[in-house]
């Protein structure tokens, strides 16, 4: 992962900032903190971000994303010649390899993954916990690759029949993902990019302040250069021009009172990027944090997330159709 923006794309909240305001935590909340290494250990070190708020998430995650994208992909994958080791999967900012355990187990045939991400310690999550087998029973190995994004070429993906990220493009700038576009069409394989930001949010019951916290998280999504919300129409535009046929589909995350912890980290964050973007609201959002939070763990407040997922068929290579 890049040391720019792009380098938070696995390791930190997409609905969070790098750090909590001083709206704060909460009692037990493991927080979007990042875990920094030890004071040995050299500056320039990626940040180490919570695996707790990953595996808090990824349940959701793999509810929210769109299996109405995975028929054209399947079809895609089929016609592809056959390799004696299967398919090879990039996982670009993997993070701790959500991705790699959901999607592994719905495509069959034997598959390599090859788990991409800047953070060690987050690559070695995702190796212990891979999955070993695919849907037909077929045998799944995996390798991790500690890297940058931002230096992803096609020589890096010689021999890939997919490439998947989830989380990512929304932290990405318009340069990240016209190279990350650029590479996958040049080796010629389909690219599955789930859960990125709508910039939509529901809450139910609703709140005078929720549009403003809203408005105000998104731009704190499109700072420094990050796409965020235009994170999917900046990505559709760049496979297109490739030759790309792109599909997207939403892809929302819907929390209710059995995601109850999910929901107040959540909240946690959402109004803390808000209030980082736009400090004259703390006082405001405080109190409708405390209000937020109490629905929450009364069980009567529903939160849509509004994510969109993108499958981009990438012209092939090689012969395959």
């Amino acid at each position: 992962m890049p040391s720019s923006s792009a380098e938070r794309a696995t390791v930190r909240l997409r609905e969070a900032p790098a750090r909590e305001p001083e709206l704060g935590p909460g009692p037990g909340n493991p927080g979007p903190a990042a875990m920094r290494g030890s004071a040995g250990e050299p500056p320039d070190d990626p940040p180490r971000y919570a695996p707790e708020w990953l595996r808090l998430r990824e349940p959701a995650d793999a509810a929210a994303r769109a299996h109405d994208l995975l028929d054209p992909l399947r079809i895609r994958l089929a016609n592809l010649p056959r390799r004696s080791d299967g398919l090879v999967v990039h996982d670009v900012g993997c993070g701790t390899g959500s991705m790699g355990r959901w999607l592994a187990p719905l495509l069959d045939g034997p598959q390599h993954w090859v788990l991409h991400d800047r953070d060690p310690y987050l690559l070695h999550f995702a190796a212990v916990a891979a999955p070993r087998t695919a849907a037909d029973g077929s045998r799944v190995t995996v390798e991790t690759r500690r890297g940058d994004i931002a230096r992803l070429t096609p020589d890096a993906l010689t021999g890939a029949a997919l490439v998947t990220a989830s989380a990512l493009l929304d932290v990405l700038t318009t340069e990240e993902v016209g190279n990350l576009a650029a590479a996958c069409a040049a080796a010629g394989c389909p690219a599955l990019l789930t859960l990125s930001v709508a910039g939509r949010v529901d809450l139910t019951p609703a709140h005078p302040l929720d549009a403003e916290i809203t408005e105000a998280f998104n731009a704190h999504q499109r700072r420094t250069g990050m796409l965020g919300p235009d994170a999917v129409t900046a990505a559709a535009e760049a496979f297109a021009e490739h030759g790309a046929t792109v599909r997207a589909h939403p892809s929302p995350w819907r929390l209710g009172p059995d995601e109850a912890g999910l929901t107040a980290q959540w909240l946690r964050g959402w109004v803390g990027a808000a209030v980082e973007q736009r400090p004259d609201l703390r006082e405001r959002a405080g109190r409708y944090l405390d209000e937020r939070l109490a629905a929450c763990a009364a069980g009567e407040l529903r939160v849509v997330v509004h994510h969109t997922d993108l499958l981009a068929l990438c012209r092939p290579t090689g012969g395959a159709s």
